[in-house]
């Protein structure tokens, strides 16, 4: 049962996958035929009896196609999160939250000091930084799966509608959201456009991507960052970023808590992060808790 489609949940060559068809199409598109052997789709909201144990998919806010596991059997239901965001967000339905026995947290976010800004304030710093430096290209490193199409969004939100370039590595699942029926307005791949023509204009690429020798050919670039690490000022400044952007796809402190009282469940389990301070809130909250540590690997860019 996979939760979402980043390399760091969904794996390659499993036998058998139970997903919703928006992490299908997304594994389809990044694995081929290693997606699994048989794969079945499970839309939000309908059920599937696996083994005596009913699941169903809800939404879990954090790019296309995520949700939340929601597994009963004998009258206990247990909610594994995967990795959620309470933020509104165009490119994917929203989180909801669903009352439970036992709920699987994650805690990339989950220390106090994380408590992001609205996401138009990070997208409204770009647009500055864009009008003051007219001459300069402004190039954002951005997940190539959820935050690249998430950031051309809060762009057409905020009025922007001039295209915008992709690095390669970025377009086709672009296209794929597009294919999915989430409008992104005018983008375009990079490769072969004239230096000259990105002069005042914004090119997303991977994070990996805004530090290599290929980035040299853009018109004096001004490199920013999309994440929710951009908070820390230390990291920006350790990968040369003028302009950190904090927008996340992950809950933030304050919605990490606010969900586990949502839920009320009696048992808290969390992973997937900064497991300590997650334990401790939820213990004084009168909750169960524990950490349960994964061998896991990180987001890829």
């Amino acid at each position: 049962m996979i939760t979402h489609g980043h390399a760091d949940h969904a794996r390659s060559d499993n036998e058998q996958v139970l997903a919703t068809p928006g992490t299908i199409a997304i594994m389809r598109e990044r694995y081929g035929e290693a997606a699994g052997a048989s794969l079945q789709p499970l839309a939000y909201g309908e059920t599937v009896t696996v083994r005596h144990v009913t699941v169903r998919l809800v939404p879990a806010g954090h790019v296309l196609g995520s949700a939340q596991i929601v597994l009963e059997h004998r009258g206990t239901r247990v909610v594994v999160s995967g990795d959620y965001k309470r933020r509104p967000d165009p490119t994917c339905a929203p989180f909801e939250p669903c009352a439970c026995d036992a709920f699987i947290t994650e805690a990339t976010f989950g220390l106090p000091v994380f408590r992001h800004p609205p996401d138009t304030r990070e997208i409204d710093k770009l647009l500055h930084s864009l009008a003051l430096f007219p001459e300069r290209c402004h190039l954002v490193g951005v997940y190539a799966l959820g935050k690249c199409q998430r950031v051309l969004a809060l762009l057409r939100q905020a009025g922007y509608q001039e295209p915008v370039y992709l690095h390669g590595a970025l377009i086709k699942l672009t296209e794929l959201y597009e294919s999915l029926g989430v409008r992104l307005g005018p983008v375009l791949p990079l490769s072969g456009i004239p230096r000259e023509a990105l002069k005042g204009r914004i090119v997303l690429a991977p994070p990996s991507a805004t530090a290599d020798p290929w980035s040299r050919r853009l018109p004096e670039p001004l490199v920013a960052m999309a994440s929710g690490w951009m908070q820390v000022r230390q990291r920006a400044k350790a990968r040369g970023i003028e302009l950190p952007l904090v927008i996340s796809d992950h809950a933030d402190w304050d919605e990490l808590t606010a969900t586990i009282d949502e839920v009320a469940a009696e048992e808290i389990w969390v992973t997937h992060g900064r497991e300590e301070a997650l334990v401790y809130y939820a213990t004084q909250r009168g909750y169960r808790a524990r950490a349960l540590t994964l061998t896991g690997f990180e987001e890829d860019e």
